[in-house]
């Protein structure tokens, strides 16, 4: 069957002939590919910073964002059967009994860094006909979330990163006691790609006032997209940091989407009083910028800050990030569907994963 990968020692993108999977276990599920996102980590992959093939092999099959239909179940299948809908999740256990997080299913925290994840690390992605998964690794979309479903891998971000944001903040008198947790507070989303608008969703669905910082100066597709929705716009280019910040009173939560250190550090030194900063993003190789380290640090000691890191998501944060779909869907119908720039063929990857990048969130139909 036809597939989209790499070939690292041969530096090589292309459709290769990648042999059609079948059941061996009990526990497994064989299903057909419907759409696999592109996102920026395809990108870096078809530029070689990063992909490893699994062992035996000199190709690594592409794709971590999908959505499938199962059409086939081991003896053991229970939750699943053909013509249901899912979404599998990415990163899998390391084999280190040692690990506490990957016996526990935790492998987003593995602490030994031999994980692999599909169509990433050193394990087959999804960028092809069909592809065959363990039962523990697939979660089961509704069929009405069809048209949307290939976002859950990419707000899973937003919804591990929130879930860390309740965790981390209960050292603080910050719960409000409302059905809307985040009511009252301010919130900050750096970036206006798929994972900032997503994450942006998700954060007015939990009550904060939300606000986008990103790049590109209005009027552009992206601030009229995040503008529906009821969140605030500003430019970096236009208006500072520092003005930013007066513009939009004391920042609760910082949400980094954009994987830019200087917009970052800059946003950081106006974090409000026991503020929490979430990076998400994996900035490129670039030239080393200048920050006010003695500043930043001065500020998180006296404002009782944090910043943290997250990467990789859960089962709870795709099961989250399925929810969330379901009420994007229904509040925001048309600002949801203008998330997905456009669907392709799978013979337009090379324009898709090596020409520039244009809209928000661009799909490889299969």
């Amino acid at each position: 069957m036809r597939a989209v990968g790499v070939i690292p020692k041969k530096r090589e993108v292309g459709v290769l002939a990648h042999a059609a999977p079948h059941l061996h276990g009990p526990d497994e599920v064989k299903i057909r590919t419907i759409e696999v996102g592109i996102c920026g980590t395809d990108r870096e992959i078809c530029h070689f910073d990063y992909g490893t093939p699994p062992d035996g092999s000199d190709y690594l099959v592409l794709g971590h964002e999908a959505l499938g239909e199962v059409v086939e179940v081991g003896s053991e299948i229970s939750n699943f059967r053909p013509g249901d809908l899912v979404v599998p999740t990415v990163r899998r256990p390391c084999p280190h009994h040692t690990c506490p997080a990957c016996r526990e299913d935790r492998q987003d925290f593995c602490v030994t860094g031999d994980f692999t994840e599909r169509g990433i690390k050193m394990t087959h992605g999804f960028m092809t006909e069909f592809f065959v998964e363990e039962e523990k690794h697939l979660n089961l979309v509704p069929k009405e979330l069809r048209d949307v479903a290939v976002l859950v891998e990419p707000l899973t971000v937003a919804e591990k990163a929130i879930a860390q944001v309740w965790q981390v903040q209960s050292r603080l008198p910050w719960a409000n006691g409302s059905a809307e947790p985040g009511q009252g507070k301010t919130a900050v989303v750096l970036g206006a790609g798929p994972v900032g608008i997503l994450g942006a969703m998700a954060l007015i669905t939990r009550g904060f006032k939300t606000h986008v910082y990103s790049r590109s100066p209005k009027p552009n597709p992206k601030a009229a997209l995040v503008e529906s929705i009821g969140a605030s716009y500003t430019s970096c280019e236009t208006v500072t940091a520092e003005q930013f910040a007066e513009q939009v009173g004391g920042i609760d939560l910082v949400y980094e989407a954009v994987g830019t250190a200087k917009i970052s550090f800059d946003v950081l030194k106006v974090l409000g009083l026991n503020g929490i900063f979430i990076f998400t993003g994996i900035p490129g190789t670039r030239a080393a910028i200048s920050i006010d380290a003695d500043l930043i640090m001065r500020q998180m000691v006296l404002k009782n800050q944090i910043a943290l890191g997250t990467v990789n998501a859960d089962r709870p944060a795709f099961e989250a990030a399925i929810r969330d779909l379901g009420v994007f869907k229904k509040r925001w119908p048309k600002a949801l569907q203008a998330v997905i720039t456009g669907r392709f063929p799978m013979d337009a990857y090379r324009d898709l994963l090596l020409g520039k990048a244009t809209g928000i969130k661009n799909v490889i139909t299969l």
